[in-house]
């Protein structure tokens, strides 16, 4: 960082200010000042891949107040490509938004697209998904294509393995390689004086190679900070032990980022770990088959006991759909379901409502944190999330009993728990 002081540190193209600290756990608050204005943290990022949040327009995003969302640089350097989007001066212009964006740089995709990708130092050899044409990602031609695209935040390119892979002689080369290649993104990146270098940290589910990790990114000093190689189907204890060691050993004056996590319970686990920033496509996705995220859990508008029900999705909300007029809609669940399944409208509303659900989530996490009431915000939550003490999910439970807030307080000592409840 150029310049520090108690709370805030300064870099070229970033301002990060601690807020506020929660006194029982590890939860923060923090301004993110970015190019495209600020950000208050922690923050859900919804991901718009192909520079479309689907289902909904840059206006009605930027309603649910939403301030930084995600592109992917893979899919943008495959289509519209390169050549386009210099064109057009960067990925804010071609999608009519005025706020930051964080690409990510393609290597996730070596996971989800492994059966067409051949991994080595030089970098990531693929087929096309789109004509099968050979290409080659390197840490260089990925940072080059976000320098094009112009996001706010760019992340460097990294060698991504699922956590569950048992040979540990790969986990330690992805994490080495990793390293390795985030020097050659510092090296490549030309616009360090508008776009914010994030490294990612790797290393699986092995906590010794996650610390060593830790200490070869921080020696680099990018402006901010990815806890990667997450959300690959390992069990949540795993998962929060990650989180935890990660961010014991992150600096307090850089932001946090864990990637591609979504689900509620995650989110407020994660932030009681320490952690600042969130994404995942769950949230949309899950909007286009018919559900709606709400504090009482997930409903499946599509079933039938909806089709007379005329209150809105979740009463008090302040989502532009659950509003009544008249600068709301007042949409009743009736109404998405006669929708859902047969016209775009449902999916557009639920989407609107669920990326609204979950900022506010985080918003009112923050607000908690300020206030110092975090704890009792915690609790609060998993109670109207799970109604039963005795279905509380183990993990969160465990989890959050490790930095100082016991969720089942008052409970008997032989209450059976529904381990590994998600």
């Amino acid at each position: 960082m150029a310049s520090t002081s108690a709370n805030i540190a300064s870099s070229a193209a970033l301002t990060f200010e601690l807020v506020a600290r929660c006194s029982t756990t590890r939860a923060r608050a923090s301004l993110l000042t970015l190019p495209h204005g600020t950000v208050p943290l922690p923050i859900f990022m919804p991901v718009a891949t192909q520079a479309s949040l689907k289902g909904i327009t840059p206006e009605q995003l930027e309603e649910t107040s939403c301030r930084l969302c995600l592109n992917n640089t893979y899919h943008l350097g495959l289509k519209p490509g390169q050549d386009i989007l210099a064109a057009v001066g960067g990925a804010h212009k071609l999608q009519g938004w005025n706020h930051n964006i964080l690409t990510d740089s393609g290597g996730f995709q070596m996971v989800s697209l492994l059966k067409l990708a051949k991994i080595t130092e030089e970098g990531v050899r693929f087929l096309s998904p789109h004509d099968g044409s050979p290409m080659l990602l390197t840490p260089e031609h990925s940072i080059d294509l976000q320098n094009t695209i112009g996001s706010d935040i760019i992340m460097q390119l990294d060698d991504v393995i699922v956590t569950t892979c048992p040979d540990q002689v790969r986990m330690r080369e992805a994490m080495e390689r990793s390293v390795r290649w985030l020097d050659r993104c510092i090296a490549a990146h030309k616009n360090p004086s508008t776009q914010n270098l994030f490294c990612i940290i790797q290393g699986g589910l092995d906590l010794e190679m996650r610390r060593e990790c830790v200490r070869e990114m921080l020696a680099r000093d990018t402006p901010g900070i990815a806890i990667g190689g997450l959300s690959g189907g390992e069990a949540k204890d795993d998962f929060c032990k990650v989180v935890e060691t990660c961010t014991e050993l992150l600096p307090d004056l850089k932001p946090r980022y864990v990637m591609g996590i979504g689900y509620p319970e995650d989110l407020v686990v994660s932030v009681a770990l320490g952690a600042d920033m969130f994404d995942c496509v769950w949230p949309t996705r899950t909007a286009r088959f018919g559900n709606a995220i709400t504090k009482h859990g997930n409903l499946n508008i599509r079933q039938a006991r909806f089709a007379t029900d005329f209150s809105p999705i979740e009463e008090g909300c302040g989502c532009k759909c659950c509003r009544p007029g008249p600068d709301g809609l007042g949409i009743t669940k009736a109404f998405l379901h006669h929708n859902v399944g047969k016209e775009t409208a449902g999916a557009h509303y639920l989407t609107i409502h669920n990326v609204y659900y979950q900022l506010n989530l985080m918003r009112e996490a923050r607000e908690a944190i300020i206030a110092d009431e975090f704890p009792a915000f915690v609790k609060q939550f998993f109670g109207r999330l799970y109604p039963e003490k005795t279905t509380y999910p183990a993990w969160a439970v465990t989890a959050l009993r490790r930095v100082g807030i016991d969720l089942l307080e008052g409970v008997d000592g032989d209450t059976v728990i529904a381990a590994g409840a998600e």
